[in-house]
């Protein structure tokens, strides 16, 4: 019986400044600029299973910078400076604006310092989109 094994793709990397408003599956090497903890819900013998985290990082690379929602564990892993592996990363919108998300089908990993300089000064973030409905 003749074995089937898919080769592995090799994952292509996308830049910040390449990310686009309701796009998915981006993998990315980011650093993170900034991470502030915006929720935090539950105790330790409270009534919830588990506790809730959720951190806006500021993360980029040498194109542009965009914010990343961090949640639970990944939210112990966005220390300034650490360079951070993003596998399988979707654009989320809010308020108009996009967000860099992974959810339980994508990866976040630290990896070795990367020697790129983060470009601070092209915020995806800070770009509003307006939603626009198409006459027919």
């Amino acid at each position: 019986m003749a074995e089937t094994k898919s080769a592995k793709r090799k994952p292509v990397f996308t830049k910040v400044d390449q990310l686009r408003p309701g796009t998915n599956g981006h993998n990315l090497v980011v650093k993170v600029v900034s991470s502030k903890m915006v929720l935090q819900k539950g105790r330790p013998g409270g009534p919830q299973v588990r506790p809730i985290k959720i951190s806006e990082c500021l993360v980029g690379d040498d194109t542009g910078t965009i914010l990343f929602t961090a949640r639970n564990e990944q939210v112990e892993m966005m220390k300034p400076e650490a360079t951070i592996i993003l596998r399988n990363a979707k654009i989320d919108m809010f308020k108009g604006s996009m967000r860099l998300a992974v959810d339980k089908w994508g990866r976040v990993e630290v990896t070795e310092p990367s020697s790129f300089t983060v470009k601070e000064d092209n915020n995806l973030s800070l770009v509003e989109y307006e939603l626009v409905n198409v006459e027919e």
